[in-house]
């Protein structure tokens, strides 16, 4: 039976909750594998596991729930082990990564910030920043629109300054808040987004964090800016473990 593992804490961690299960249909009890002065929370491994919003949820409430308690370094869903002996030598291999990890994100949680632009509101922005700009488009006005190469370099200037402005805005983005956070770390590039930061916050400066976001935002109308948090800190238990394939700690 395949072992799916939630996160790792220390020995000295309180018990888990009576009665708290995990992944799966019906949910698999929860049990806690020791090595030396490190534990792990884990579980039997469903069968046939899917990131379906029951699983997730059921992943991200046993996190909440052993969190509250003290520190745990999560797991993504769907970290799973061939079986209890490859976690725990994973514990033992990897202990001292797996302490100092503890010692450093304890009393933290993780905030994700996205930003993107408002078409309208970024193109209005540009427009007013570039004499340029607005030289070409008054031309091409008084030409009853301009002809097609003027158009186009028109738009080409366009989609010049806005890249720009995409990259002064996600630099502005994490230069407002990373003085907010402990740490800070850029995440994948994926479409629609200019910026994708993950900030490790003190619970307690959580309200400043904040605050300082919803000024951005405000300060800023072109901006989109959205926060998704507090989190358990995934994105700072890297480097992982350099553990077999299906390894519980590449989260």
């Amino acid at each position: 039976m395949s072992t799916y593992v939630y996160g790792i804490a220390a020995r000295s961690h309180p018990a888990l909750s009576e009665g708290l299960a995990g992944v799966g249909d019906p949910p698999r009890p929860l049990r806690v594998l020791t090595e030396g002065d490190l534990v792990a929370v884990v579980s039997d491994a469903p069968d046939e596991l899917r990131p379906k919003r029951r699983e997730l949820l059921a992943h991200q409430n046993v996190l909440a729930e052993t969190g509250a308690d003290g520190c745990v370094l999560p797991m993504r869903f769907g970290s799973v082990a061939p079986d209890d002996d490859t976690v725990i030598d994973v514990l033992a291999e990897r202990s001292e990564h797996y302490r100092e990890r503890l010692e450093a994100l304890d009393g933290k949680v993780e905030y994700n910030v996205k930003a993107s632009h408002v078409q309208d509101a970024v193109l209005h922005q540009v427009m007013a920043d570039s004499a340029e700009l607005r030289a070409l488009a008054e031309a091409n006005r008084r030409a009853g629109g301009g002809t097609y190469e003027q158009r186009l370099r028109l738009g080409e200037v366009v989609a010049g300054a806005v890249r720009a402005r995409e990259a002064e805005d996600a630099a502005e983005v994490r230069q407002a808040l990373r003085p907010l956070a402990t740490a800070a770390g850029v995440g994948p590039e994926s479409t629609g987004w200019l910026a994708n930061v993950s900030f490790l916050v003190e619970r307690d400066g959580a309200a400043a964090f904040l605050e300082a976001a919803e000024k951005l935002r405000k300060a800023r109308p072109h901006l989109d800016v959205r926060v998704n948090g507090p989190l358990p800190p995934y994105s700072f238990v890297e480097p992982g473990p350099s553990a077999p394939a299906g390894d519980p700690g590449s989260g």
